[in-house]
């Protein structure tokens, strides 16, 4: 019989084997967790000596979650979403468990449900993933969207909800006369809980943390760390409530603190796979061989419950003033079940709440559900405007107004993404009377900068429609402003299907994913660690009295054989002003049929001896997107090529009539 770590190096190795497929076909790796658990079978607990001792460290991956939801539960983040959060998310939980229960007892006819079981029932339907959904929203760039913002705040109030639930459904076991006391109790332990946190152990958390911080040692740090949550966790435990209660404490204890961010990295390790692990065993919950038999129950419960929710939600939303594309959206993105719904549910089997056979089946249409989720969000836009019949008014609309700002300019730039950065860039080209248009996709923001003046339109750039409203025919250029990587290939493809060969500059955090940037489209990839250890080297050889002009010249010299596009257009070392030709530029040329150049190798172009350097060549190959291809001597151009050229202006235009 294996030992408990045997078994768990069995978890761990399916554990990896499921992410890697499910990351391959860019699904969220929770799934891949619960797939695994799914293949491996409720039987594989049964091969460890001491199963409990597994299911309870996979407990920890619970304790782990509900202590980083802690830490977003700071005073000003609730204050600032507080309609959302304690208006629409309380509705939706409040209502979900209510309207389950004459549901649940409507079908006792099938499986005999008490009105405590369909408390609990409900309390499990009304929870939505927050892994998957936050994940998926996430790289949609659609945190800041109105339809992202509501789906935050229900699913913020859902975790919150889950702390009085985890109190609640012990309760529901009892004596029915004793359920009023119980609910008082449970009201009450929070409440204390609440004044501990913000009158006693803000102050003494703050203080203590400022104190193993003042000692340097990041071996202490973590520690100290792990001795909170874990302590808290256990101390709840003890006075009968949950542990994942005393992490959740934990967490809002340190989140009114200066290391919030700090904890937050540092937990987020042990966070992933303790709850990946605790995935695999939900998954392995589940007995096949009962879903085969019931299989008219679990369709009915995936259905029934992935209906209602939506409906709820959606009509929630248009009730809270959402348009009804925005309500429709956020009812998709929360239709499924949820990682605290299993939670739920292994308590209430626990209690012997249900039937073992209906918790199966309730078990398995959850986990349907969750694997359906990303589908569901993918095609939400298309949904949307199906069943939303002014949702294509609104977009014409938001369409219109980026048309608008954008009709009068010509060879201008687009800057994908207003935040600080995109700012910055804003106000140089201003001073250069360069023209622009921003988008971005966070209504305050767009609202208040266009109110001062800058040329921003709520639009997002990873969409056609929005590039081609924002004149891409017409631009000189496109600069991706966040450093969010997919977001980031999503705007290169769409660039790159509607304007091959486009100069587009990426921001990027490292140069971790520069190939793949540059593969995708981009012209030029700026990582702000290289900028930021520049400017670092720079002020550093300053101070150690090395002449102004050759920490110029180094700087410039890094530069050059870092970008591409400044190479050969900063003068040699030896000159002395390092000015770049102010009539330089970058230009695109796609040779048409019977052009000049066509069949010609590069070497024979011989386009360097007229000041000209070719920084790409772009070529369709069998039929897929353009792509780079290597630039070597014998290259020989290709009708549809698209070249990119360096250059002074009148270099490029001799350039360009002798290719063409």
């Amino acid at each position: 019989m294996p030992s408990v770590l045997q078994l768990t190096l069995i978890l761990l190795a399916s554990g990896v084997a499921g992410v890697v497929i499910f990351r391959y076909f860019g699904l969220p790796p929770i799934l891949g967790y619960l797939a695994i658990g799914v293949l491996i079978g409720p039987k594989a607990f049964s091969l460890a000596s001491d199963s409990e001792t597994v299911k309870y460290l996979a407990e920890f991956g619970v304790v782990f979650l509900m202590f980083s939801i802690g830490l977003e539960f700071n005073l000003h983040k609730l204050r600032a979403m507080r309609s959302i959060v304690f208006g629409l998310g309380a509705s939706q939980v409040i209502l979900t468990i209510v309207l389950a229960i004459p549901v649940s007892l409507g079908i006792s006819w099938i499986y005999p449900i008490s009105w405590q079981a369909a408390i609990a029932l409900g309390g499990a339907l009304a929870m939505s993933s927050t892994a998957i959904v936050t994940k998926l929203i996430a790289d949609r760039a659609e945190l800041e969207t109105e339809h992202g913002r509501n789906v935050i705040g229900i699913l913020l109030f859902q975790d919150l909800a889950v702390v009085f639930l985890l109190i609640l459904l012990p309760s529901l076991g009892k004596n029915p006369k004793d359920l009023f006391v119980a609910l008082s109790t449970a009201s009450i332990k929070i409440a204390i809980a609440l004044v501990l946190i913000f009158f006693i152990g803000q102050t003494v958390m703050s203080h203590w943390f400022k104190l193993v911080a003042r000692l340097r040692s990041q071996e202490l740090f973590m520690l100290n760390l792990l001795l909170i949550v874990l302590g808290l966790a256990a101390l709840t435990e003890y006075f009968g409530l949950s542990l994942a209660l005393g992490a959740f404490l934990a967490g809002m204890l340190i989140s009114e603190t200066p290391y919030r961010h700090q904890v937050e990295e540092d937990v987020k390790p042990f966070k992933d796979v303790l709850l990946g692990l605790f995935f695999i065993t939900v998954g392995m919950l589940l007995d096949l061989h009962v879903v085969f038999i019931q299989w008219p129950l679990v369709l009915f419960l995936l259905i029934g419950p992935l209906a209602f929710k939506f409906g709820l939600i959606a009509l929630l939303s248009r009730l809270f003033g959402s348009s009804p594309g925005v309500s429709i959206r956020t009812g998709l993105c929360l239709a499924q079940a949820g990682e605290f719904g299993f939670v739920l549910l292994n308590q209430i089997e626990g209690l012997d709440l249900i039937d073992p056979a209906l918790s199966q089946a309730v078990l398995a249409a959850m986990l349907l559900s969750m694997f359906g989720a990303p589908f569901l969000i993918q095609y939400s836009d298309r949904i949307a405007m199906r069943f939303a019949s002014n949702e294509w008014i609104l977009q014409s609309l938001a369409l219109t107004k980026v048309a608008a700002k954008s009709v009068r300019n010509e060879k201008h730039v687009i800057i994908c993404g207003f935040g600080r950065t995109g700012q910055s860039l804003a106000r140089m080209l201003d001073q250069e009377k360069i023209p622009y248009l921003a988008l971005d996709l966070d209504p305050d923001r767009v609202q208040e900068a266009a109110a001062a003046g800058d040329n921003v339109v709520y639009g997002d750039s990873s969409r056609e429609k929005y590039l081609v409203a924002a004149g891409l025919a017409r631009a000189k250029s496109v600069v991706i402003t966040f450093a969010d990587t997919p977001a980031s290939l999503r705007v290169l493809h769409q660039v790159e299907h509607l304007r091959p060969g486009m100069t587009v500059l990426v921001r990027t955090t490292d140069d971790a994913d520069l190939r793949k940037l540059q593969a995708a489209g981009a012209t030029e990839v700026v990582p702000e660690l290289i900028e930021g250890s520049l400017m670092l080297a720079s002020h550093v050889l300053l101070m150690m009295g090395v002449p102004m002009r050759k920490v110029v010249r180094r700087v410039t010299k890094a530069r050059e054989e870092r970008y591409s596009l400044l190479r050969g257009y900063f003068r040699g070392s030896e000159d002395s002003d390092f000015e770049v030709n102010e009539s330089w530029r970058l230009h695109s040329i796609s040779l048409p049929p019977n052009a000049a150049g066509i069949g010609k190798t590069l070497a024979e172009l011989e386009l360097e001896n007229d000041g000209v350097s070719i920084q790409a060549v772009r070529r369709k190959i069998g039929g897929s997107d353009y792509v780079k291809v290597e630039l070597l001597p014998e290259l020989r151009l290709q009708e549809n090529d698209i070249l990119v050229l360096s250059g002074n202006s009148e270099a490029t235009d001799m350039a360009e009539s002798k290719l063409l």
